[in-house]
């Protein structure tokens, strides 16, 4: 199911990934093609086939491929993270743990246990392990180490977003299939008021309805997806 704003071809990632899911190694090759495309295109469209001055438009896709840059170093810089090749400070600044150490811990303050951390977090982290190294004093740790055990039906924020946008559209649709016992709206009708006005806000009954047959179909357990699909 694709929510309202994406296509087809959008949704067609297969030609992006070796395995089951794409790796840092993958993202920072293609980021590095679409950065020469863009720089391409910026070179070709200084003498195009029709006299129109393009100046702006040439300036902004050099631009873009400098952002796409700074995007396929820091994903370059990732892959080299989860591969163990950099090490990592064994705690935040704070003392805080990370990974697996994080698991149980009470960190409040922080704003709860990073067991997976961020990408920023993680250069963080690479910033302070090579100090650490270099000092020769403080632990430092790698990535397959510190997470060992972690990931498996884990998604990324972005991913339960969307999901969860996909599940509340699927659950609008199936609320006008539903007769609503509350006001008799019918299969494509809307919700009514006690004065007759129609409401884009359904019903309890028939909400409750909807969102029990969607989730059922999608492997939801209230707001909370049971399982991720090939995790």
């Amino acid at each position: 199911m694709r929510t309202q704003h994406e296509t087809p071809a959008e949704t067609d990632t297969a030609d992006l990934i070796a395995g089951k899911a794409i790796t840092f190694d993958e993202l920072t090759a293609e980021l590095g093609a679409i950065e020469l495309r863009l720089r391409q295109l910026a070179r070709a469209a200084e003498t195009p086939a029709t006299p129109v001055e393009v100046a702006d438009a040439i300036d902004s896709l050099r631009s873009s491929a400098s952002t796409v840059r700074e995007l396929r170093d820091r994903m370059g810089l990732l892959s080299r993270i989860v591969e163990g090749d950099v090490p990592l400070a064994a705690v935040f600044p704070t003392g805080d743990p990370w990974g697996v150490a994080a698991r149980g811990s009470d960190r409040t303050e922080f704003g709860g246990p990073a067991i997976v951390p961020t990408m920023w977090q993680l250069i963080k982290l690479a910033q302070d392990g090579k100090r650490a190294a270099a000092a020769g004093g403080r632990e430092t740790t790698t990535y397959p180490e510190a997470m060992a055990g972690i990931g498996i039906g884990w998604e990324s924020k972005a991913a339960s977003a969307r999901r969860r946008r996909e599940r509340d559209a699927a659950v609008a649709a199936e609320v006008v299939r539903i007769a609503c016992e509350k006001c008799g709206a019918g299969d494509g009708e809307q919700c009514r008021t006690a004065k007759g006005w129609a409401t884009e806000k359904p019903h309890v009954g028939r909400q409750r309805e909807a969102e029990t047959t969607v989730d059922a179909a999608l492997g939801y357990l209230g707001d909370n997806p049971v399982a991720v699909p090939d995790a």
